[in-house]
């Protein structure tokens, strides 16, 4: 029977971040993956901020061809008046997400760790030195970062979310964006209630997609999307273009869970809840919680602190200023207000501390006209 020191459940960002840190602090660690490739079936847009690439060391060396990088954001109001948005130094990367995943995982192999696909968690039975997994063995420490369903919160009792938002996106390779170094974000409380969609250039072709808050009735995304696609074919014509990649999936919005650990296991990443309520983003925040986790259960596991879930789940993110204005967007999300107040430095503040963690920041182009009222030219797809 295999035994571990710790069993990830989940070869999402997170967990590939937290076996990373484990196998490299000296752990036997698998990761039970139940897809056959850590790259099929994303859920993500794959954006990465500037933060991540700063501060996260296993992003060091990510190839130049798997990324592209964004500088600024345009900002649309229902009525496609826009904004630029940039702050100095400050970027994005788009990327290729299911090659970035693909590196990741060999990454964390070649640091150590096993990486078991098509392997389904089932159970976990409480043993005094830790976890009986069935088929999979005995582990002294088990983690969760098996995304906002998370079959370890399921059976061990832990918090789940509740709070959701639906995200469907298109990818249509070999297109090209006339504004590429731009992500694009457009408000629509009728396409897009409670958040937004997005135009962006990616390696390979541009990504379009929106996401929707679930409650109550909604216009289905499938539908949504396709008018949503007709509005910016003044940005770029996509109409009628087939896409060569569509990825769709729940994105938990309603903070971390509760409770989100107990002894011997803890969950992290969107499993834990931990994506922001406002802007949907949690690829930073995986990493950095993931690495750190790694971190916290090898010095457990090797008697130099105590168990990690008590004392290091309180440093998860508590998203208190995000749910507040994932309240107020919830609820007073106007159409007409936005078209009204785009061009304000209150909107355009405000914008700028989600977007880039910072107050006032704009971009220099726009300082002599706030207001910018002309529409892109077109670009069309092929």
């Amino acid at each position: 029977m295999t035994e571990t020191d710790c069993t990830i459940v989940g070869a999402s960002f997170a967990g590939l971040a937290c076996a990373s840190a484990l196998t490299r602090a000296g752990m036997r660690v698998i990761v039970l993956e139940k897809k056959a490739d850590v790259g099929e079936k994303l859920h993500t847009t794959g954006i990465i901020v500037k933060d991540a690439i700063d501060q996260v060391a296993i992003l060091d060396g990510l190839p130049a061809e798997l990324v592209r990088r964004i500088t600024g954001v345009r900002l649309y109001a229902p009525n496609l008046q826009h904004v630029d948005l940039a702050a100095p130094g400050y970027y994005f990367l788009s990327t290729n997400t299911p090659q970035v995943m693909r590196w990741l995982a060999a990454r964390t192999e070649q640091a150590g760790a096993r990486i078991e696909y098509r392997a389904l968690f089932r159970e976990a039975r409480r043993m005094q030195s830790g976890f009986d997994l069935a088929e999979f063995g005995t582990t002294r420490f088990l983690v969760g970062a098996d995304g906002p369903n998370s079959a370890v919160a399921k059976a061990l009792d832990l918090g789940r979310s509740s709070q959701f938002l639906f995200g469907l996106e298109h990818e249509y390779s070999g297109v090209e964006l006339a504004e590429r170094d731009r992500l694009h974000c457009f408000i629509d409380r009728q396409l897009a209630p409670g958040y937004i969609g997005w135009v962006v250039a990616g390696p390979g072709g541009v990504q379009v997609g929106l996401a929707q808050r679930l409650r109550g009735e909604r216009r289905p995304a499938v539908e949504a999307i396709d008018q949503f696609i007709s509005k910016i074919a003044p940005i770029v014509d996509l109409r009628g273009v087939r896409p060569s990649a569509v990825r769709a999936g729940m994105i938990p919005c309603g903070g971390v869970v509760k409770p989100v650990a107990a002894r011997r296991v803890l969950l992290t990443g969107d499993a834990a809840g931990m994506v922001s309520p406002v802007t949907a983003g949690g690829i930073h925040t995986a990493l950095k919680h993931g690495l750190a986790a790694g971190h916290a259960i090898a010095d457990y596991l090797s008697g130099k602190r105590e168990d990690p879930s008590g004392w290091f789940v309180r440093s998860y993110p508590g998203f208190r200023v995000k749910r507040l204005l994932r309240f107020v967007f919830d609820r007073f999300q106007s159409d007409v207000l936005f078209n009204l107040l785009l061009h304000t430095r209150l909107v355009r503040t405000a914008a700028s501390i989600v977007y880039f963690h910072r107050k006032g920041a704009f971009d220099p182009g726009e300082a002599r006209a706030d207001v910018r009222r002309e529409k892109s030219s077109p670009a069309r797809g092929r």
